[in-house]
């Protein structure tokens, strides 16, 4: 008889543990629970092996085994039962289970202590359902299979029309909110410099948040990114916001910290890498304040989004290496007004008026554009003249140019700034400037 899991969908979300029954050879039971039950496909599930060492000797001795799992949207509990087929340590199966592993642990405060030593693979032979006095109670169910890829590809064509950096990401950020229907998502951009991920924009949160940084491997959103696997989670209630775990605070320079944008109360969050020609390019990340907001579907368009993403953004940093036309010269400034710019050369991190705005690579450019237009009054620059500068130290190869300007022009926006950064033309950069800069430089 073929058993079918497909319904059973909500029991593998691992909201509620699962449990694990074995025999050994004198008929001794054991049981353990699961930290993960991953459904490989509608016969198959692999089981976490972590530390239960006495399961893995009585599977070896009988090969079978009896798994409960529960569905955390209504409570409903299932037994299935199992029969050992293989073990894996490497592969899509093992490399996604350890990526959720990592993450559940960095939930719980034990980002050392819960490793994967295998995956686990059974076939079901059999199916009961465990009778309940109270029938669960009806819920919602999620969209029809088929409608979250079919507007993701549609997005994705709009993304593809768009011919500049910021069109791309506004297309992008929007479509995800307004045609999927995701309460709340953020894109943040790899810089491998730094090994941190940088959010360009975000969509459904108080604040855009631009600049804000992600460590490889911190939290969902740092674990996504250097496993290069989806982490899913339909209910965070139960432990850690996990957007960012930040392991030691005292190790962090409050002063030039940018807040990641938190959605209040969030209860699911979904985080996917985007890998471009096999090196990573960033993540988009989606909150929502509902349990199990997110189903398998929502993973993959999210992943087909940031795919468009990537490639167009690097499309038009390719057609932006070049300025086109003449463009309009910028009005004249206030000469009466003034604003304090102090740029500390250690960390290339820049304050405005005391309020910080930006560290790295964006901050050196901003300095430099600054220098320029107090030293010469000239405000409009290009792509091309940039990257020829050998004092601003872009990296040789795949600077992400383009994608450092969207950051910095977002956050001068966001922080209200004396200084704005506009695009009069593609390849080209223009310094709005409301006073005169008066520049200081802190080693």
């Amino acid at each position: 008889m073929t058993v079918e899991l497909g319904d059973l969908q909500d029991c593998f979300e691992g909201v509620i543990p699962a449990a694990v029954a074995t025999l050994d050879a004198d008929g001794v039971p054991n049981v353990s629970y699961l930290s993960q039950v991953h459904m490989v496909d509608e016969q198959h599930i692999a089981l976490s092996n972590q530390f239960f060492s006495k399961t893995a000797a009585n599977v070896q001795a009988t090969g079978l085994a009896t798994v409960m799992v529960v569905s955390g949207r209504t409570g409903a509990q299932h037994v299935l039962d199992v029969v050992h087929v293989g073990s894996l340590a490497h592969g899509d199966v093992f490399d996604r289970m350890n990526a959720q592993l990592a993450a559940i642990s960095s939930q719980h405060g034990l980002p050392q202590v819960m490793r994967l030593r295998s995956a686990e693979v059974y076939r079901v032979t059999g199916r009961r359902a465990v009778h309940a006095p109270k029938p669960p109670e009806a819920t919602r169910a999620p969209m029809p299979a088929g409608v979250s890829l079919a507007r993701a590809a549609r997005l994705t064509a709009r993304i593809a029309a768009r011919p500049e950096a910021d069109a791309v990401l506004d297309s992008a950020l929007d479509g995800l909110v307004r045609e999927l229907g995701f309460e709340a998502v953020m894109a943040l951009v790899f810089d491998p410099a730094t090994q941190t991920l940088n959010t360009l924009g975000s969509r459904g949160y108080a604040r855009e948040g631009a600049g804000a940084e992600v460590t490889l491997g911190d939290g969902a959103i740092g674990i996504a990114a250097a496993h290069r696997q989806a982490i899913r989670f339909n209910d965070v209630s139960r432990g850690h916001r996990l957007a960012v775990a930040v392991s030691n605070v005292a190790d962090l320079d409050t002063a030039r910290l940018i807040p990641l944008p938190e959605l209040a109360a969030a209860q699911s969050q979904l985080a996917a890498p985007i890998v471009s020609r096999g090196e990573l390019f960033g993540v988009l990340f989606a909150e929502s304040a509902k349990r199990f907001a997110f189903t398998p579907e929502d993973e993959d368009a999210l992943s087909l989004v940031g795919v468009q993403l990537a490639a167009s953004l690097r499309l038009a940093e390719l057609e932006a290496r070049e300025p086109s036309g003449r463009v309009v010269p910028p009005p004249e400034r206030s000469p009466d007004r003034r604003f304090q710019v102090r740029y500390h050369t250690h960390d290339d991190s820049l304050f405005i008026d005391d309020a910080y705005i930006i560290k790295g690579v964006p901050g050196r450019l901003l300095f430099h554009f600054l220098t320029i237009a107090a030293e010469t009054g000239r405000q409009d620059f290009t792509n091309r003249e940039i990257r020829l500068d050998g004092t601003l130290r872009l990296p040789e190869l795949k600077d992400n140019l383009e994608t450092r300007l969207i950051l910095l022009r977002r956050r001068l926006d966001e922080r209200g700034a004396p200084v704005r950064l506009s695009r009069p033309g593609r390849g080209r950069i223009r310094l709005d400037l409301v006073a005169r800069p008066v520049l200081e430089v802190v080693a």
